[in-house]
C-alpha cells in the first residue's frame, strides 16, 4: 500500500508518521489530565477536602501523566528502551530514598487525608489524646486541620487560651476522646499532669 502513495508523501512518511503518533500522545494526554483534574474537583468537593489536597493532588496527576507522556514520545523518536528504563530507574531511586527521608512529614499529610475523610472529629469538636488508659493527655477545642498539624485551643490552669498544634500522625497513635459541639469537656483537677506531650 505504501508503494502506491505519490513518491514526495513515501519520502515523508519517516517524519509524517512520527509526528502523528507524537500528537496522539500529546492529545491523549491532555484529555487524561482534564479528567484527573474533574475527578479529583469533584472528590474533594463529595469529601470536603481542603483545597491544598485538590492542588497537591492534580499536580501529581499531572506529573505521571505527562512523565508518561515524555517516555512515550522519545521511545517513538527513537530513543532506546534500555536508556529510558535506566532513566527511570534512577529517578525511581531517588524518588524513593526522598520519600523516606520525607516520611514524617508524608505520614503527617496521609494522615490528615484519613482525618478529613474518616472524620474521626471535626472543627470545633473538643477532643482529647489519652496517653495510656486514663492518663490524661492534650486536650483541647479543634480550631483548625491543615496538611500537617491538627491545631487545637486550649485554656490553661490560670484562665488564659493557647493553642497547641498536634501532629496529624500522632491521632493514630493514641486513643482519642471527643466531645461534641456544644458539650463542654469536665475541668482537669487542679495538679493533673498533662503527659509528656503537653507544654512545658
Amino acid at each position: 500500500m505504501r508503494e502506491q502513495l505519490p513518491l514526495w508523501i513515501q519520502q515523508w512518511l519517516g517524519v509524517i508518521i512520527p509526528a502523528g503518533q507524537v500528537l496522539l500522545v500529546l492529545l491523549v494526554a491532555f484529555v487524561l489530565k482534564r479528567l484527573s483534574r474533574l475527578l479529583i474537583d469533584g472528590l474533594t468537593t463529595s469529601y470536603g477536602l481542603p483545597p491544598a489536597f485538590g492542588f497537591a493532588a492534580r499536580r501529581l496527576a499531572g506529573f505521571i501523566i505527562f512523565g508518561a507522556a515524555l517516555l512515550l514520545i522519545l521511545e517513538r523518536l527513537g530513543v532506546s528502551g534500555t536508556v529510558l528504563w535506566t532513566a527511570f530507574t534512577g529517578f525511581a531511586t531517588v524518588a524513593a530514598v526522598a520519600f523516606f527521608a520525607a516520611w514524617s512529614v508524608l505520614s503527617n499529610i496521609f494522615c490528615s487525608l484519613l482525618i478529613f475523610m474518616m472524620r474521626p472529629f471535626r472543627l470545633y469538636d473538643h477532643i482529647e489524646l489519652i496517653e495510656a488508659g486514663d492518663k490524661p493527655g492534650l486536650r483541647g477545642r479543634v480550631i483548625d486541620v491543615n496538611l500537617v498539624y491538627t491545631t487545637l485551643e486550649e485554656i490553661d490552669e490560670e484562665g488564659r487560651p493557647t493553642v497547641l498544634q498536634v501532629p496529624n500522625n500522632l491521632f493514630f497513635q493514641r486513643t482519642t476522646r471527643r466531645w461534641r459541639p456544644g458539650s463542654v469537656p469536665p475541668p482537669r483537677s487542679p495538679g493533673v499532669d498533662k503527659g509528656p506531650l503537653a507544654p512545658g
